[in-house]
């Protein structure tokens, strides 16, 4: 997993508990790296998990709700970096539906080696929106969380339910979406 990812994740950090909080937690937690990345870095899945895991335990936010709040943060973060990706799209139907077809492929152009996971969004007759989420990487309710702030991204008001069928590390979601 690249080290961007991590570097935005101790800069939520950061901004929610401090920097000091945020070297105790680290220097506290089981990191193989040390809690030393760079952006450019490739970094374990687990040891994400494992600075969640001591974000929430320093913080009494569950792991899952931190991790979808994390996926909020990543999502803003998104905007402020790639703000002519957004204007592509005119609502976060669109763009949802772009993830596997054109997101990604620009993904890969500038990270060959990245390892992304599979996003299918379906339309159904009844106008709800399914989007199935795979990846090597347990992360739905990081995924849950980039989905809602799409949705605020475009000004849309939107209920997501999340049926998580993850199992043995490997991400696996099925996420509903009722457009209000």
């Amino acid at each position: 997993m690249r080290g961007l990812v991590f570097l935005e994740l101790v800069k939520m950090a950061e901004a929610n508990f401090g920097e000091d909080r945020v070297d105790e937690v680290i220097s506290a937690a089981p990191l193989p790296s040390g809690g030393a990345y760079t952006s450019v870095g490739y970094y374990d899945c687990a040891e994400l998990l494992t600075l969640i895991k001591a974000f929430s335990e320093a913080s009494d936010i569950a792991p899952r709700e931190l991790e979808r709040r994390f996926g909020h943060w990543v999502m803003d973060a998104f905007r402020k970096g790639y703000p002519d990706l957004f204007l592509q799209y005119g609502t976060a139907s669109e763009m949802l539906e772009a993830i596997e077809e054109d997101i990604h492929v620009e993904v890969r152009k500038l990270y060959p080696d990245a390892e992304l996971p599979s996003i299918k969004t379906v339309r159904q007759e009844d106008g709800r929106i399914l989007v199935r989420y795979r990846s090597d990487r347990p992360l739905a309710a990081f995924c849950l969380g980039l989905i809602e702030a799409c949705f605020s991204e475009f000004s849309e008001k939107a209920t997501v339910k999340m049926d998580d069928k993850t199992a043995a590390g490997h991400g696996e979601a099925v996420f509903t979406i009722n457009r209000e």
